[in-house]
This record gives C-alpha cells, structure tokens and sequence, in this order.
C-alpha cells in the first residue's frame, strides 16, 4: 500500500495463480486491492452492517516500523512489511491474535528527493502473496520470494544489479502481479516478467530512462480483453496492453499527467479500460479490434482528477477519490459527473466493497461506511479508529479489518 503524494497506488480479471486449496479459503486478501486489484471482495462474503463500536471491535495492534504497504492475509497469516534504519521487514502475524511467527529482513534504506521527504522513505510496494509464497518488492528495486510459512527466502532479484538500471528516485512503487507459473512487476525502468519459481528473467519490456521522471507508480492488471489476453500497463506516460508472452506492445495511448503521476492500477471492465491522473483527466478508453490488430478508442473524459486512490466501480458507476480532496461519482456510459461530495477528505483514501457498500477509509484514520448512490452522496456512518495516518490500502478478510496504520497493524473484527 505506498510514498504519501506517490502512493501507489482496478480490473475483473481470472485470478488464477492460488492453489486449489487457498482457492476454497474465501477468507484471504492476497495482494495489492484485494483479490481481482478492483477493491471488491468476493460475492457472500461477510460485511460489517455498522462500524460503531459495538460491532466493529479490535481485536489486536502491534507496533511496528514505517511504511506504507497493505497488509496481505492468507488464511492464518498477515504479511506486513515496514523500514527500520537500513533495513526493510517483512513480518508474518498470526491474524488470531497478533503473534509473531516469522520475520525476514534486508539491507534495503535509501532517501526519496528533497521535495517528497515529508512523505518519508519508507517501503511501499504491497507484497502479494500466491498461496504458498510471498512476493516482496523493497524500495530499492530488490524483489524477494519467502516461503510464507517460514519466511525462507527462495530467491531475490537485484533488477538494478541484473539490468544495469537505475534505481528508482521515489522507490520501487508497483505491486507484483502473479499469473500461473509466472510474475510480473514494472521495475529496471521497465516492465519485467519473470519465472515465479526462480526468479528468471522471461522478458524486459515499455524500458524507460529510468531517474526522476522514469520510475513506475501504478502496478499492472491482466485479463482477456476482446479477445487477447494481455497485461494492461500504465507507465509515468502511457496506458500500454502488453502481450505476456513475448513483452510486446498490443496497443498503446500516451496519458496526460503532471510530473508523469499515473498513479492508479487501470480499471478494466470487458473491453473498456478507465483512469485517471493527476493533472489530467478521467478517461474512458474501449479496446477496438480488426483481423489483425487491436487499438485502443477514447471513449470519453471527464475533466475530473484522480490521484492515488484506486475508484470502485459498480452498477455502471464509478466513485473515485479526487486530487481536490473530495468524492465524485461518474456515469461509465458516458463520463457524466453525477455528484461530487461537498465535504472534502484527506490527499488519499482507500475504498473496499461487497457489491453493496463501499468502507472507505482516509489518511487522518477517519473510517466511513458509504452507500454507493448515483443520485447523491451518502456517508452511512464514520468512526475515527486511528490517530496516526493511515496510507495503507484496507484489507478485509472473513469478518476481520486490517488496518496499516504508519506505525502499526490493526486487526478489527465485527460481530456477524
């Protein structure tokens, strides 16, 4: 979850790399957004009616180092990584009560540029997990494979060291993407696909010139999308559809941003794709395709901003965090500004949903329970359940709530 104005950090897509048995557990939050990276969580799953007290209850806290990653849960265990002095953590708790099991730990400090050091230089990237290992990116553009039960480390990748690439100036941002036998994470100034068992490399491609202007945010999605499946990539500059088995480019669109903050995960829904950016637009593109070749088609825009929080989309609607700090929901058909919410909220807010509601949670630990309404915007309820900023995207699991708070993991738990 990830650098507070660089955060991190949604699509439908097959979520096929769990094994059979993780497959059966409902219970599991296993990477970056949940488990299609839109924020829904799985049909029939358990959903707090209220977020008083009452129902909502913690159930454990530990402390812990800074950093802005999202907790990921298996069915026993909650992965949490954190920067402590020179070196990054990666910790498994038991999500019963918060015991320690393992923790793995590496050389990993470096310093984000001048003007982005109020947001800290701690890790950001959210680790994923594919039932049996975990997969961890640091700030400095080392990923890590643990076996999740003991923390072990099958194998790293120093893609600085194996491209002779730069390392990124704001750190590694992406989330590793798992399809079957392979991964897939925007590092070494590019996009990179790797074998998950061992760590070699597949393919390198969307190579940039790395430094300031050259470091990915967003992190990628895969699904077929009229026909071809592909992974959908947006770099600082381009919405790019990536062929994953040869690296190459399908399609391609250049996005508007400043500074290059394309930030957002790309939404597919069948064949369109949205996103937004900072000092861009909304934008709502469809996937056209001849004999030959696909081409990606505007389909509209909305002058409309998003920033690093990741919009849920329901029922044809689109309610997304804005840059100006307020809630907006937008008309898919058409890009039509249905509401935008008159009371504004922190720089970034992580939203989940069950198809009904949408839990949101801000950066000052203000937690809202929203109804998804396309006539009008309508908070449910709001708790206060944190002091410290809350960065992290949200992670629920059955009838539990984990909250990454800069210095601490939270578990909560409602009442059926």
């Amino acid at each position: 979850m990830n650098k507070k104005s660089l955060l991190l950090p949604s699509i439908i897509f097959s979520f096929c790399f769990l094994s059979k048995a993780e497959e059966s557990k409902p219970s599991s939050w296993p990477q970056w957004r949940g488990p299609e990276r839109n924020g829904i969580i799985p049909s029939g799953s358990p959903w707090p009616d209220k977020i008083d007290e009452n129902t909502l209850n913690e159930k454990w806290r530990v402390k812990t180092g800074k950093g802005y990653s999202g907790p990921v849960v298996s069915a026993d265990y909650v992965f949490s990584t954190e920067s402590v002095d020179e070196e990054e953590r990666t910790h498994a708790y038991n999500r019963k009560d918060g015991k320690l099991a393992w923790t793995t730990k590496w050389k990993g400090k470096m310093k984000v540029p001048f003007f982005a050091s109020k947001n800290g230089s701690w890790i950001r990237s959210t680790p994923t997990f594919d039932g049996k290992d975990l997969f961890v990116c640091g700030m400095r553009d080392v990923l890590h494979s643990l076996d999740a039960m003991s923390g072990k480390v099958n194998w790293a990748v120093d893609f600085a060291e194996r491209y002779d690439a730069p390392i990124p100036s704001f750190g590694t941002v992406c989330s590793p993407l798992v399809d079957g036998e392979n991964l897939y994470v925007q590092a070494a100034s590019g996009f990179v696909k790797l074998e998950k068992k061992t760590g070699k490399s597949i393919w390198r491609s969307l190579t940039e010139k790395g430094g300031m202007f050259g470091s990915a945010f967003s992190s990628p999605v895969i699904n077929e999308i009229n026909g071809k499946r592909q992974v959908v990539v947006q770099t600082r500059t381009n919405l790019t559809g990536v062929n994953p088995k040869s690296g190459k480019k399908i399609w391609t669109k250049p996005i508007k941003a400043f500074r290059g903050m394309n930030i957002l995960t790309p939404t597919v829904l069948n064949n369109s794709i949205f996103t937004s950016s900072y000092g861009g637009k909304s934008l709502l593109f469809n996937v056209q395709k001849d004999e030959k070749s696909q081409e990606l088609v505007q389909s509209w825009e909305n002058r409309q901003e998003g920033y690093m929080s990741g919009p849920i989309v329901l029922d044809g609607y689109c309610y997304i965090h804005l840059r100006k700090q307020r809630i907006t929901c937008l008309d898919m058909k058409n890009g039509e500004t249905r509401w935008i919410s008159s009371e504004s909220f922190g720089k970034y807010m992580s939203m989940v949903s069950n198809g009904n509601e949408i839990l949101a949670l801000d950066e000052d630990g203000t937690l809202y329970l929203i109804d998804p309404n396309p006539e009008k915007f309508v908070i449910k309820e709001r708790r206060k359940i944190s002091e410290s900023p809350t960065w992290a995207h949200l992670a629920v699991s059955g009838n539990q709530l984990f909250v990454r708070e800069l210095e601490a993991l939270v578990c909560y738990q409602w009442t059926d």
